[in-house]
């Protein structure tokens, strides 16, 4: 538990720096929606032993940051009005917290993400790295 709490965390400060970065300005909620990505995207490595070609790990990684990303949005920005982001100007969005440039983008971000995820394990914690295939 405390080593998905350490990669949790250093997951939502990635993604606050990031979106620091990407947009100048982020929100605490950030730091909670991109731990939880992080640490999604390392379990399905971590236990995918290589039998997931890495290809469709990160297919797999960018639907579940948009899954997330919609559920936390609808809550915070529609539900709650907290307006954190909006995604209502980019083109085929969903209720304007997804939209398809930015799973794209998602994807290339999980293919970062599993092998940051694996180094942190590697160094922080001793395991073994993983096998990756292409094909």
């Amino acid at each position: 538990m405390f080593k998905h709490l350490i990669i949790f965390s250093l997951g939502g400060i990635f993604y606050l720096m990031i979106e620091m970065l990407w947009r100048g300005y982020s929100h605490w909620s950030m730091f909670v929606l991109g731990g939880a990505c992080f640490l999604i995207i390392g379990l399905i490595n971590e236990h995918s032993h290589g039998r997931i070609i890495l290809p469709l790990q990160m297919l797999i990684g960018a639907a579940a940051i948009t899954i997330l990303e919609f559920a936390v949005g609808y809550v915070l920005n529609i539900k709650l009005g907290l307006n954190v982001w909006s995604y209502y100007d980019m083109p085929y969005n969903i209720m304007g917290q997804v939209c398809l440039p930015y799973m794209i983008l998602w994807v290339f971000l999980s293919l970062a993400c599993i092998f940051v995820d694996d180094q942190l394990r590697c160094r922080l914690f001793g395991e073994e790295k993983q096998k990756y295939r292409w094909f």
